[in-house]
């Protein structure tokens, strides 16, 4: 009923299937730890730019990119601590390393888990050895994201820790939304507005944080599409970011544990003591009518 293929191409992609509820998805390590696809019934719910992913000097747009150590970006792309001034481009650097394959399920659930251990590189950058491992299960309709952050540094280690799903939407007039939040921070304006779970798709951007979400669950209805996705982000993710650009075909509903600068103005940010692990879900589950 489950099987883990792996599929040698310009990044070797690994492909969980689950024959009973014809649920696929598709992991890319070497890709940031990417998810690539994630199809149900043998739909594919994420967008790809296809050719953004084929070229390693770029950021990826699309998939399920991960964020950490910061979601969003930094004044300068610069944050201190302890008095030194360190630099961390936007989303932090994990989306753009290598993830090595840990351990892969097919007995009695169907998972996949990647790692990702701090380097010179990242010290670098963020001077806390950590160790990442992220677990992916397919069950039928449902994609668990299980993360384990583990401090190993001998100093408590501040982060923020997100992800970055592009939903596949052709039609956007005929999304539907259920955002537990009554307001939105436009992230280029700096603007506050009310929210009536609307957004005017005729702007050619649109990057709004939902800062204080009233429940950890929200839903999506696109009604070209008859599916109905559901985001479930544990407790650690107090924080919704919705973008989109006109023309494209997709949307970004993100879960994130700190807003922008977090590292900075300490806002939210969530911190491990030393020689501990933090613990923390996220799944997205797909319904059709």
């Amino acid at each position: 009923m489950f099987s883990i293929e792996r599929r040698r191409q310009q990044f070797d992609t690994y492909v969980l299937l689950d024959r009973a509820s014809n649920s696929k998805l598709e992991i890319v390590p070497d890709r940031g730890g990417i998810i690539t696809s994630w199809q149900v019934q043998g739909r594919e719910l994420l967008y790809m730019d296809t050719a953004r992913f084929a070229d390693p000097a770029l950021s990826v747009r699309g998939g399920i990119p991960i964020l950490f150590p910061i979601c969003g970006n930094l004044p300068e792309n610069t944050y201190t601590y302890k008095g030194q001034t360190y630099t961390l481009k936007q989303h932090g650097f994990a989306r753009d390393l290598p993830w090595e394959v840990v351990d892969q399920k097919t007995e009695g659930e169907l998972s996949f888990t990647i790692g990702l251990s701090s380097n010179a590189q990242t010290l670098e950058h963020y001077p806390f050895a950590f160790r990442l491992a992220f677990t992916y299960a397919l069950q039928g309709q449902t994609l668990l994201i299980t993360q384990k952050i583990a401090n190993l540094s001998d100093e408590v280690m501040p982060f923020s820790i997100g992800f970055h799903p592009y939903f596949l939407a052709l039609e956007k007039h005929q999304l539907r939304f259920e955002i537990p939040a009554d307001q939105a921070l436009d992230q280029r304006t700096q603007a506050t507005h009310p929210f009536f779970n609307t957004f005017d798709f005729a702007q050619d951007e649109i990057d709004w944080a939902f800062l204080n979400i009233s429940r950890q669950v929200s839903n999506v209805t696109d009604l070209s599409r008859h599916t109905r996705i559901t985001l479930t982000a544990a407790d650690e993710f107090p924080i919704l970011v919705f973008w989109t650009l006109k023309g494209k075909d997709f949307y970004c509903l993100e879960p994130w544990s700190a807003p922008r600068n977090a590292l900075n103005t300490g806002d939210r940010l969530l911190s491990i003591a030393p020689n501990s692990t933090l613990t923390t879900t996220v799944s997205l589950s797909v319904e059709f009518s």
